[in-house]
């Protein structure tokens, strides 16, 4: 079977079909592919910060987001490993955000209700289909072959945008695929009956690993912990164990979780530290996840995937309007990703080196807690 689109995307999470949402309302013609049948469980802190709010607006979902029961964080609280506290809360800000909330959401929901704006927006989606491989003459990529239930699929595209998270395919096949050096796993579930949450995320910082909490559904806590890839081998053999155990050597988590239960499997991701050498290349871009990836302690993978769906489209729709998806017609995505995101990208690898090291996570949180407004900016 043979298919002619101007914007083929790879990857239906949230940086693909907001891509996929994007490019169809600019008039351009579309298909998105994932390997997987959707609604389908993703390992993830599941948690929206404020500014994706916006994103989610202009998307024209966030009503769903909201009817579906999103749960509302009007801020975080930051626990070291001395048991030091700081919570600050976003609305204290100085400067007002779009929202002065950020939403927990299971990605079960989030990403159906993200996949049904691309439908509804006119992208041809294709589920339980996977990349086989790109299409490249001349250095230039001009589609992908895709495999599914319909079996065989050539397609010829303007534009392949690589929206396939972490480990990306189409940035391994471009060759742009990258390893840092801060090497981490995550590993994610839901419990029930966890005592003592509020209105605000949490996060425990401890030696060499750190644990985030956030409220999804009524009654329902998400537990995203990053710990080092060094201990995979323990994880492979007693997932459930290993992360319970963990969790326990924390006295406060080891009081609030008594009587609580994990309600579906634990899940393992990573390692993290990804990224690409560059984000496009000529015929091709990559969006989200998969063109960076460092550390989740800040909470802001799916704001990025939103926001940079929009960069993506905005450099895609002039270079198709020019002619072609050049990588020289691309670099226009690539310094607005910059313009986006360097802050973010400072702030991550700050965090991301210091959150377990818990000397510094003992100073820093003993520091905010002293400075209140510090602390909500933060």
């Amino acid at each position: 079977m043979h298919r002619n689109c101007d914007v083929l995307v790879i990857g239906a999470g949230p940086a693909g079909s907001a891509t996929a949402t994007y490019a169809a309302r600019a008039g351009l013609s579309v298909i998105v592919a994932d390997r997987a049948k959707f609604p389908r469980d993703k390992p993830c802190a599941e948690y929206l910060s404020p500014e994706a709010s916006r994103d989610l607006d202009e998307i024209g979902v966030i009503e769903k987001i909201e009817s579906a029961g999103a749960e509302r964080l009007h801020g975080f609280r930051l626990v070291s490993d001395d048991g030091a506290d700081v919570c600050g809360r976003y609305a204290n800000t100085p400067f007002t955000p779009y929202r002065p909330f950020g939403y927990a959401l299971p990605r079960l929901v989030l990403d159906a209700i993200l996949l049904d704006a691309a439908r509804a927006a006119g992208a041809a989606v294709h589920e339980s289909t996977m990349m086989d491989r790109l299409t490249v003459e001349d250095g230039h990529v001009r589609g992908a072959t895709l495999r599914g239930p319909q079996g065989t699929i050539d397609i010829r595209a303007r534009v392949v945008v690589g929206a396939d998270g972490l480990n990306s395919r189409v940035a391994r096949q471009l060759g742009l695929a990258r390893q840092g050096g801060l090497l981490r796993l995550g590993l994610v579930t839901h419990l029930d009956g966890v005592q003592g949450m509020t209105d605000v995320g949490e996060m425990f910082a401890s030696d060499g690993w750190y644990v985030g909490l956030a409220p999804v559904a009524p009654g329902v806590v998400n537990f995203a912990m990053v710990v080092p890839r060094s201990e995979s081998a323990v994880i492979g053999k007693e997932t459930e164990a290993y992360f319970l155990a963990k969790l326990r050597t924390v006295p406060e988590l080891a009081r609030r979780l008594q009587g609580a239960r994990i309600m579906r499997e634990v899940q393992v991701t990573g390692p993290f530290a990804r990224r690409a050498s560059r984000p496009i290349a000529d015929g091709a871009l990559l969006v989200g996840d998969a063109a960076d990836f460092y550390d989740p302690f800040t909470g802001e993978g799916i704001f990025a995937a939103l926001r940079g769906a929009r960069l993506a489209v905005d450099t895609m729709a002039q270079a198709l309007g020019g002619g072609a998806a050049t990588r020289r017609a691309l670099r226009p995505y690539v310094a607005a990703r910059r313009r986006a995101f360097f802050g973010k990208w400072v702030l991550e690898r700050v965090v991301g080196l210091g959150a377990t090291r818990p000397g510094l996570m003992r100073r820093f949180t003993r520091q905010l807690a002293r400075r209140s407004h510090i602390a909500d900016l933060w």
